[in-house]
């Protein structure tokens, strides 16, 4: 299901960030599929346009699903008021903005309004996260119980680099239930990544932003898939490295 199927930039301006050479041909970004990967270096941009989506579509900019309104401080750009969005027919019946940086902010917003006398809701909200503070569980662990607890269904998740606190074993978790959730469940997932493990998806859509814009590339030919191909070939690379000289 294709809930979010298009993202569209009014203008360019030569500040940040217009000026990327990610965004300086960029008009339009069609999600033709039911999972969408933004791979790049740092800096390319990749992040800052879904976080841009992210807050177009009424998600908290720190994260969370759009009931969330905490703010810890006030980093994102304002690319947001530039694009738009065009929508499927069908709206989405829930969502979830994961940014992996901010993920303790949002744990410790849930403790808050847990534990606040005048938050009368009946059902703790921890408990659509696995009945245990995401504190008191390891970074990792708290990231797999908002995967397999709190995602659900006919939903739109924009997820952040979600293997920052993941195993490899964990990110292959998150691959099964991104599988589970977009054909069976028919939700959408639109994920920024450097994961060459999320990237192996063999049903989604890469789009690899660098300095010749933002390009459609089979896994295989993206630079996150030659690199680890080549580390992994090569048992002499990491030593050349470390031993170059400054």
């Amino acid at each position: 299901m294709i809930y979010l199927r298009q993202v569209k930039l009014k203008h360019l301006l030569d500040i940040y960030p217009y000026d990327l050479p990610s965004f300086k041909d960029l008009s339009q970004l069609d999600f033709k599929k039911s999972v969408t990967f933004f791979s790049g270096e740092n800096g390319s941009g990749k992040s800052t346009l879904l976080e841009a989506i992210a807050i177009a579509y009424g998600f908290n900019p720190e994260g969370g699903t759009r009931n969330f309104d905490f703010s810890t401080l006030e980093t994102h750009s304002g690319l947001w008021q530039d694009i738009t969005l065009v929508k499927g027919t069908t709206r989405a019946k829930d969502g979830f903005f994961l940014r992996a940086e901010s993920f303790y902010n949002l744990s410790s917003c849930i403790d808050d309004l847990d534990t606040d006398p005048e938050n009368i809701m009946g059902r703790k909200i921890i408990e659509s996260y696995g009945g245990k503070s995401l504190h008191t569980i390891s970074h990792g662990e708290s990231f797999l119980n908002l995967i397999i607890y709190r995602f659900g269904e006919s939903s739109l998740y924009l997820l952040d680099e979600p293997e920052a606190a993941l195993s490899p074993t964990g990110q292959f978790t998150l691959l099964k239930r991104i599988h589970d959730l977009s054909i069976n469940g028919y939700s959408q997932f639109i994920i920024a990544t450097h994961s060459p493990i999320l990237l192996s998806y063999p049903y989604g859509c890469i789009y690899e932003f660098n300095d010749d814009g933002i390009e459609e590339k089979l896994y295989q030919e993206t630079s996150n898939y030659a690199l680890y191909h080549r580390f992994l070939n090569d048992a002499t690379m990491v030593e050349r490295i470390v031993s170059k000289e400054d």
